[in-house]
């Protein structure tokens, strides 16, 4: 039973707040083995370049100490590995025990082993003392946390002065005609195409409605400003579908 009378969004649902994280689990629990096989399908691969675009946007350099939240399969991680190299350490954390398992045998895999470590833990209540990161990312995660205000302060409580917070996420298409498209493939395609290929159709539509009631570029740098980041920006990748939004702590 729920403890809470306070709702929040799934998609265009209202729910209890206590449920959501249970709810956003069962999501990439049933996706989990055709996660990036969908992640390429659906974005015509596209992802890959967002993700290294946002990795340089990050400028973490040799020796640095990293946190990748929602760190899913590993894309950012195995970045911020290359470039952070055997001085630096990063920590790949996701809420999800079956995407971390995931993230940790497709690196290992790689030959990614000495200077990254993986935590099982929510993004709002993170459980790492203060001031230890020189970046935090999270990567498409952002939009399902029920609290996001509370995640970007624990955000910042973790990151060291001067640190940079790095926020990967799909956001608000910038250009009408763009909209139109991108509304007609993610409504009426993408939960078919995850229906064809996880066999699941209920995620894909959660996918499309969790974007929509995200907050939008301008929003979401203020909410980072409101949480204490400053130097707040953003670039628009795909004409606004995606976003990389930085702040920083001062």
């Amino acid at each position: 039973m729920p403890t809470s009378d306070k709702t929040t969004h799934f998609g265009y649902q209202q729910i209890p707040e206590d449920e959501k994280t249970d709810r956003v689990r069962a999501v990439f629990d049933s996706v989990v083995n055709r996660y990036d096989l969908m992640n390429d399908l659906m974005s015509f691969g596209i992802h890959r370049l967002w993700k290294q675009e946002a990795i340089s946007l990050a400028n973490v350099k040799r020796g640095q100490h990293v946190l990748d939240l929602a760190a899913g399969t590993g894309d950012l991680s195995i970045g911020f590995s290359k470039q952070i190299s055997a001085t630096g350490s990063i920590i790949a954390s996701d809420i999800n025990a079956a995407m971390l398992k995931l993230g940790r045998d497709r690196l290992t895999d790689q030959g990614i082993v000495g200077n990254i470590d993986y935590v099982q833990a929510d993004a709002e209540k993170l459980p790492f003392i203060a001031n230890q990161f020189d970046c935090v990312s999270i990567g498409f995660g952002l939009r399902n946390l029920t609290h996001k205000e509370q995640a970007l302060a624990e955000m910042f409580r973790v990151l060291r002065t001067g640190g940079c917070l790095l926020i990967l996420e799909f956001s608000r298409p910038i250009y009408a005609p763009l909209s139109l498209v991108y509304d007609f493939y993610s409504f009426q395609i993408l939960p078919k195409l995850g229906w064809l290929v996880t066999g699941d159709e209920a995620s894909y539509r959660y996918l499309a409605e969790s974007i929509r009631v995200h907050p939008d570029q301008e929003s979401l740098k203020l909410l980072m400003q409101q949480a204490g980041f400053e130097h707040c920006d953003y670039t628009n990748l795909t004409g606004g579908i995606v976003a990389v939004h930085r702040g920083y702590k001062p």
